[in-house]
C-alpha cells in the first residue's frame, strides 16, 4: 500500500472491492495540511489503478471527519504564503494557482471512475466539507455537523459544491449565515444520502459500499460520467473558477485582513469565536482602521 503523511489508504481486509481512505491526523482533528490535497489525489489514483477496487470510502480518524484547513499557525503569524500574502499588493493569480491546485486535488474524488462515499462523524467543516462534498455519496452520523463557517469572513468554498448538491435556496442560507447543520438536517435537505446513529454509521456505510461493489466497474464509471456531465453542463467548472478567486479576495480584502490581524493579536481561537458568534464583522473603513491598529500592536509586542 502507498505510504502518506496525512492519510492512509488500503483495501478493507474483509472486502477487497472496497478501498478505505482514512484522513489520519487525529491530533489536529484531521485538519488539512500542505500535503493533504495532493495525497488525496494520489490515494484516489492508487485505488483507480487497482482493478479489484470498485468503491472508495473516505473517513476520518479520531473524533471527526475533518476540521478544515490547518490555519492556526498561518492566521496567528506574519508568515508570507501565496494564500496569505503579508507583502502588498496582493497577487491574486499567485493565490489562485495555489488554491486551484488544492481544489483540483479534492476533485479527484469527484472525477474518480470508482464511486466515492464520504462517511462523516464528528465535524466536516470548512475545507473538510469540501472533501466530503467532492465525494459522490454522503453518509452522516445523525449528530455529525457539516458547514462552511468561514463564509462569514475569510473564506469561500472553492469547490462550489453546495449549490450543486443542495440547490440554490438552501446553499444561500448556509453561505449567508456560515451555519453548520447536523446529519439529520442534511439528510432531510437532501445533502446527505442518509443519517444514522453514530454506532450504526460503519455498518450502514459498508452495506451501501457492498451493494455498489457488486456492480461492474465499467457500469459504475459510465453512470458516474453521465451524472457528472450534467453538473459540468450546469457550469460547475466556471463556478469553481469564480469561487477559488473569491476565496483569495476574502482573505485579502479589508474584512479578511481585519480577521487576520485580530487572530495575530488575540489568537486564532478568539478570532473564530468572534466570527461564529454572530457579532457584526468590521467592514470597509472600520476594518482598515482596526487592522492598522492591531498590526501596530502586534509588531510592537515583544517576541
Amino acid at each position: 500500500m502507498p505510504a502518506f503523511d496525512t492519510l492512509r489508504i488500503d483495501k478493507d481486509p474483509e472486502r477487497p472491492r472496497i478501498a478505505r481512505l482514512l484522513l489520519n491526523r487525529p491530533e489536529r482533528l484531521n485538519a488539512i495540511g500542505e500535503q493533504t490535497p495532493g495525497e488525496i489525489r494520489a490515494a484516489v489514483e492508487w485505488a483507480n489503478a487497482d482493478d479489484e477496487v470498485h468503491v472508495i470510502v473516505v473517513e476520518g480518524a479520531g473524533k471527526g471527519f475533518c476540521g478544515g484547513y490547518d490555519l492556526q499557525a498561518y492566521a496567528q503569524s506574519h508568515i508570507d504564503h501565496p494564500c496569505q500574502q503579508e507583502s502588498m499588493p496582493w497577487d491574486p493569480m499567485l493565490d489562485y494557482a495555489a488554491m486551484k491546485r488544492n481544489t483540483d486535488d479534492f476533485m479527484a474524488l469527484w472525477r474518480s471512475a470508482k464511486p466515492t462515499i464520504a462517511k462523516v462523524h464528528g465535524h466536516a467543516v470548512a475545507g473538510g466539507s469540501d472533501i466530503a462534498l467532492c465525494c459522490d455519496l454522503l453518509l452522516m452520523a445523525d449528530d455529525a455537523r457539516i458547514g462552511y463557517m468561514p463564509t462569514r469572513v475569510w473564506g469561500c468554498p472553492t469547490t462550489a459544491m453546495w449549490t450543486y448538491r443542495l440547490g440554490p435556496a438552501r446553499a444561500k442560507q448556509l453561505m449567508f449565515t456560515g451555519d453548520t447543520i447536523d446529519g439529520l438536517t442534511a439528510a432531510a435537505w437532501g445533502l446527505a444520502n442518509a443519517a444514522v446513529p453514530a454506532g450504526e454509521l460503519e455498518a450502514t456505510t459498508l452495506r451501501l459500499a457492498d451493494r455498489i461493489a457488486g456492480v461492474p466497474r465499467s457500469h459504475l464509471a459510465m453512470h458516474k460520467l453521465v451524472v457528472n456531465q450534467a453538473m459540468l453542463s450546469m457550469g460547475l467548472e466556471h463556478s469553481q473558477m469564480m469561487a477559488t478567486l473569491f476565496d483569495g479576495i476574502t482573505r485579502h480584502n479589508p474584512e479578511g485582513l481585519w480577521f487576520r490581524r485580530y487572530a495575530q493579536a488575540e489568537g486564532f481561537k478568539a478570532a473564530v469565536q468572534w466570527r461564529d458568534s454572530g457579532r457584526p464583522i468590521p467592514e470597509g473603513d472600520e476594518a482598515r482602521e482596526l487592522s492598522r491598529a492591531l498590526e501596530q500592536r502586534t509588531r510592537a509586542a515583544p517576541p
